[in-house]
Order: structure tokens, then C-alpha cells, then sequence
């Protein structure tokens, strides 16, 4: 299977569910115009695979793309298997890894429903090199 988007999703602020939406715009060293997480840091952007929702959906939870308030939901790739500075070239954008997994200070809503959460272990969080617009379905390069 080719690694593709399956979703974009933002959010106005930091610790909310992101709404899934048409296209998203990557601005360098910025992350993703008009979302909460974004600015000059190392998170800029955050990515999780739609094969790790999938294991919340087996515990019972109805949730998907961006209720982990992940930016770029994906398929076809083993997101936490990338050693930081990889990087992944969607479309024009190109992004680098910076973080794999995240400490969770507060437990959130998913961890109470399901006593478990994925983003923690398997979420993975990049900088922009290279900005650009990207949508569903666009394909995914690990360069």
C-alpha cells in the first residue's frame, strides 16, 4: 500500500478534538495556518496513523481522524518507526521529524473513555522545511 493522507484536521486551540477539513496550508518553520499548535517550536505539526485509531475503534471507541487532535491522519505507514530527521515529503511540503510520542501531563477524554490512549506512543510530531498545501489522499515519501 502506497502511505497516503486520509485527513487533515485543525483546531484554534491546544488540547481540543481537531475538525477534519478539505485542505490544510503548511507554512515553513510555522506548521499549519490557523491551528493552535502552531508556531516556532519543534511540534509543529502532529501525525498519527489511522492503523493506531484503529485500535481505540477495537477497544470500543467511536472515534477517527483528529479526535487525538492529531494534524495529518495517515495509512500505510509506521509512523513511530521513523527515526527523528527523517523526513516526509507530501506533495510540496516537505516535513521533518522532531518528536516521537509525547509525554501526556493530563490524561485526556480518550484516555478516561478507554483507559489507554495511542497518541502518547504512537503519535509522531514534525517541523515544516518546506510549506505547501496538502489534502486527502495526497501521497506520503520517506525520503
Amino acid at each position: 500500500m502506497t502511505p497516503k493522507v486520509v485527513a487533515v484536521s485543525i483546531s484554534e486551540k491546544k488540547g481540543e478534538r481537531k475538525t477534519p477539513v478539505a485542505e490544510v496550508l503548511l507554512r515553513e518553520n510555522h506548521g499549519i495556518v490557523g491551528d493552535g499548535h502552531a508556531g516556532e517550536w519543534h511540534r509543529q505539526i502532529s501525525l498519527l496513523a489511522m492503523e493506531s485509531i484503529g485500535k481505540m475503534q477495537k477497544m470500543g471507541l467511536d472515534v477517527g481522524a483528529g479526535d487525538f487532535a492529531e494534524n495529518i491522519t495517515t495509512q500505510g505507514i509506521e509512523l513511530p518507526a521513523l527515526p527523528i530527521g527523517s523526513r516526509l515529503a507530501i506533495g510540496e511540503v516537505l516535513l521533518e521529524i522532531s518528536q516521537i510520542g509525547k509525554e501526556c501531563h493530563t490524561r485526556c477524554a480518550i484516555y478516561y473513555q478507554a483507559g489507554d490512549c495511542v497518541m502518547p506512543k504512537e503519535g509522531i510530531f514534525a517541523k515544516v522545511v518546506r510549506g505547501g498545501v496538502v489534502r486527502p489522499q495526497d501521497e506520503i515519501r520517506v525520503l
